[in-house]
């Protein structure tokens, strides 16, 4: 939803005359987020019906039948003249009922999910973050590269402002840890075993999500005093902008912000593929590295070998300079402006 949100503020600071309408699933988590944007807000009924159980299968086509329903109503009031889709399957009954609507999908992993494989079939233009996403496509010819849609807000972020903000010594490395909202309990806990070696080496900003929280509140509270002023942890960070701005490299996961974000700030990663999951995020972290952005360390071997991994790039300037300048040569910080200006064209509008 991100993307989506940065897309949106791209099309109305060019065209403040634009109405929205978001469509999400009943119950969606983004609608408070959507409503604070000041976009007005529907629901609709929407269920997976790929790989689930026989038992739910007739409940879940029942309901994805019902948003069909719901969809065309809401075309029908809402009269608009192109639809945006991210992916989802709340996006399946919308893009059923708007099948003869222009549409824009914009599909942020390097490997389309199948909710927007199936989406991409309604489409009239394909959007994508990197280039090796036009082989997952059978019609390349719609497919546009456009970079991953990035909040305006983050380019507020000088690495002086951000050094600044976060109290850090502008004269000693950093290093951002972050596994995303929820946070990522393998690399955590890799951290926290390994902490005082990090601290050797470098001043850390660990976002840890809010699972782990608690226990890693409480081993800051335990460290020795000369270390605790080189350790910023917290549960979530309301400027993440700032994070990656004051960081010389970061370990993360690989999800899709990985392909706009640390580009963007030129910022060298240690990747670490979630396991648990299909293969997105491990496609998303070959492409990094196949560009030498990026360093992969399997989930698996991550307690192990963490400590050295960091160590060894902060310690290398020439390869973290060499890995910074590769994350700069793939950055497309003006995305959400392309996928804006599809929008306007298929809404046979003048292009921005």
């Amino acid at each position: 939803m991100y993307p989506a949100l940065a897309v949106h503020s791209a099309l109305t600071s060019q065209r403040p005359e634009v109405e929205t309408l978001w469509v999400g699933g009943e119950g969606g988590m983004e609608e408070e987020l959507v409503n604070r944007a000041g976009i007005s807000y529907r629901s609709i009924p929407a269920a997976g019906v790929h790989g689930v159980g026989l038992r739910t299968l007739p409940g879940n086509i029942a309901k994805l039948t019902r948003g069909v329903s719901a969809s065309r109503r809401i075309l029908r009031e809402f009269k608009p003249d192109v639809l945006f889709f991210t992916g989802g399957y709340v996006a399946a009954p919308m893009a059923l009922a708007g099948r003869n609507i222009p549409t824009v999908l914009y599909v942020p992993d390097i490997e389309p999910g199948l909710a927007l494989k199936f989406l991409s079939r309604f489409a009239d233009v394909v959007t994508v973050t990197a280039p090796d996403s036009k082989k997952y496509f059978s019609r390349p010819g719609r497919v546009i590269l456009s970079g991953y849609p990035l909040r305006a807000d983050l380019s507020n972020w000088s690495r002086e402002k951000a050094t600044q903000h976060f109290g850090l010594d502008a004269s000693k490395p950093t290093l951002l840890v972050t596994g995303g909202s929820k946070g990522a309990r393998s690399i955590n806990m890799a951290v926290l075993k390994h902490l005082t070696k990090l601290l050797d080496v470098a001043q850390v900003i660990h976002i840890t999500g809010s699972l782990d929280w608690a226990v890693v509140e409480k081993a800051a509270q335990e460290l020795p005093e000369h270390l605790k002023k080189n350790y910023h942890a917290m549960p979530y960070s309301h400027e993440m902008g700032a994070a990656l701005a004051a960081a010389d490299l970061v370990v993360s996961r690989a999800g899709a912000s990985a392909l706009g974000e640390y580009p963007f700030f030129s910022l060298p990663a240690v990747l670490v593929p979630y396991p648990y999951a299909w293969r997105y995020q491990k496609v998303n972290a070959d492409f990094l590295a196949e560009q030498n952005a990026a360093v992969i360390l399997q989930d698996e071997f991550l307690e192990d070998k963490l400590p050295h991994v960091v160590t060894d790039l902060l310690l290398n300037t020439h390869k973290l300079e060499a890995m910074r300048a590769a994350m700069k040569k793939i950055s497309h910080p003006n995305a959400a402006g392309i996928i804006a200006s599809q929008l306007v064209e298929l809404a046979g509008e003048q292009p921005l």
